[in-house]
């Protein structure tokens, strides 16, 4: 019996740790999918060169894509007050 309530602490905390790690990885894949997660940037070699350049991360996606979002919100928004106006009429 001693022994066993020595190791419900060990699993515990193994369980606790194993919990943490799930968290972790299902947090990066969240972060990554809505762009807020950039992978370090790839290397990348210019044909005729020695030297190997990084691509620097885009940003300009998400925000190209929020902006477009944006847009389209606006655009349903002057359709549906002038929906709106001419039923008042």
């Amino acid at each position: 019996m001693r022994t066993r309530a020595r190791q419900s602490g060990w699993a515990g905390l193994i369980g606790l740790l194993l919990a943490l790690v799930i968290v972790v990885l299902l947090g990066r894949t969240l972060l990554k999918q809505m762009g807020l997660f950039a992978e370090p940037p790839a290397a990348v070699a210019k044909p005729g060169s020695t030297q190997v350049e990084h691509a620097a991360p885009s940003v300009a996606a998400p925000m190209e894509r929020a902006r477009a979002l944006e847009k389209q919100v606006q655009q349903q928004a002057r359709e549906n007050g002038a929906r709106i106006d001419d039923a008042t009429r």
